[in-house]
């Protein structure tokens, strides 16, 4: 058998934990399996102190994260200290650049550095992995950079993110307002302390950024990323899409669209009306799943636990076989130079129905008022509900409007939705919903 593979792992928290303990439980069927063994030779972390229940007597420790890069005992880094920047980046950088490959969870650096590192590994002609950014145990990175690499791909699409998809599906089966939910799922550790990241859609918009451009062959491009989350959900929503025949879910979309020698790309995390027939209506829990629509081998589905210590570490170990197989290639599934700079699609000529909804004042005339707006911008209007009074819309007497259009270019929305702001019959904010075709 061959030398070992020499790792250095950069944190140890739940992730990195949770990579010492399977490299030690399932040894020699991953050393079988790569042909060689996996060994954890160095680590590194902000709290040597902490007891994090395992050996770590047995590892070099160094309290400066990048010295890792320059240890000439180390063949590949693991990288699982989080963060777009900082300690993270500069150990990224440091480690390809001493040529030498990098496996990483942290899909905020991929999405706004991916093509840095990605050019700079090739130039190295070492491995950039990153299996456990998105998904976390799903292995949808290598299906889309392997599995699905000789298909022309239509559409990528899916549940990204396991907190607001806990938030949601439990809001579903129970009836409970949004903030009551978020500080139970705060109280379980689905959710931080402060959990703008998850609720308001970024960090599902960090991973739609990364599928995006395995599947359709761009750079990753998350500033063009269009991101609204689910914190103006209620549950009347909810409520609504059920009686519709629909779910909520949070939907990362990313989609080429325009003429094949001028391709836009369109990317979007919005709070989607999901039919029931739809395999991520029955994305539950703290779940995620993704949606691959080939031209030749059709739809697949990749659905699986998101995040956690053993579903995370499992992918970033499975990166690990694939470095000591030799298995690099490009980081993107093509050479970072022929990664395309795809400007954004308008999102305004898409067409599709939506769900929109309004709390209103309850006068004579409201009605009227909003139907008028939607004549006027050139929204069809299939159905209309009106429902009475309830403290949960936000001021006293208020009442609901539910609407869902005829399928329409989407600007047609935005303009009555602009006709109809600062309008004094409404209560707070509308919320539109795409609902997914």
């Amino acid at each position: 058998m061959a030398e070992p593979l020499r790792v250095a792992l950069a944190g140890l928290g739940t992730v990195g934990a949770g990579v010492v303990r399977l490299l030690d439980a399932n040894a020699e069927l991953i050393a079988r399996r790569a042909g060689r063994r996996i060994e954890i030779v160095a680590v590194s972390a902000r709290d040597r102190a902490r007891d994090r229940g395992i050996d770590l007597a047995r590892f070099r420790w160094t309290d400066d994260s990048a010295a890792l890069a320059r240890d000439d005992g180390v063949d590949v880094v693991a990288e699982l200290v989080g963060g777009a920047d900082g300690p993270a980046l500069t150990l990224a950088r440091a480690t390809l650049g001493a040529g030498k490959s990098l496996v990483t969870a942290n899909k905020a650096m991929l999405a706004h550095h991916g093509l840095e590192l990605a050019g700079l590994a090739e130039a190295q002609g070492v491995a950039l992995k990153f299996e456990a950014a998105v998904a976390g145990g799903v292995p949808v990175v290598k299906g889309l950079r392997e599995g699905a690499a000789a298909n022309a791909i239509a559409r990528v699409y899916g549940v990204l993110n396991g907190t607001c998809n806990y938030i949601l599906s439990t809001m579903e089966s129970t009836g409970r307002e949004f903030a009551d939910v978020l500080a139970e799922a705060q109280a379980l550790g689905y959710a931080e302390a402060d959990p703008a990241f998850d609720i308001d859609g970024v960090d599902a918009a960090h991973k739609l950024a990364i599928l995006a451009s395995l599947a359709f062959g761009s750079r990753p491009a998350f500033g063009d990323v269009a991101v609204d989350g689910i914190r103006h959900v209620l549950a009347a929503d909810i409520a609504e899409a059920a009686a519709l025949g629909h779910r909520v879910r949070l939907v990362g979309v990313a989609e080429a669209d325009g003429p094949r020698h001028e391709p836009r790309l369109f990317q979007r995390v919005h709070a989607h009306l999901v039919p029931v027939d739809h395999p991520l209506a029955h994305v539950t829990g703290a779940l995620n799943a993704v949606v691959v629509e080939g031209d030749f081998v059709g739809r697949l589905l990749f659905q699986g636990a998101g995040a956690g210590a053993g579903p995370t570490a499992s992918a970033v170990v499975a990166d690990l076989i694939d470095v000591a197989r030799g298995e690099f290639g490009p980081p993107y599934a093509m050479p970072a130079a022929s990664l395309a700079a795809m400007p954004p699609a308008d999102a305004g000529e898409r067409r599709g129905r939506a769900y929109l909804r309004f709390a209103v004042a309850d006068r004579v005339g409201v009605l009227a008022e909003i139907a008028a707006a939607m004549r006027d911008a050139g929204v069809s209007i299939e159905s209309l509900i009106q429902r009475g009074p309830s403290s949960d819309l936000g001021a006293d007497g208020a009442v609901l409007i539910a609407i869902v259009t005829h399928e329409g270019p989407e600007r047609c929305v935005a303009a009555a939705l602009e006709r109809l702001r600062g309008s004094p019959s409404l209560v707070g904010r509308p919320l539109w919903m795409p609902i997914l075709g």
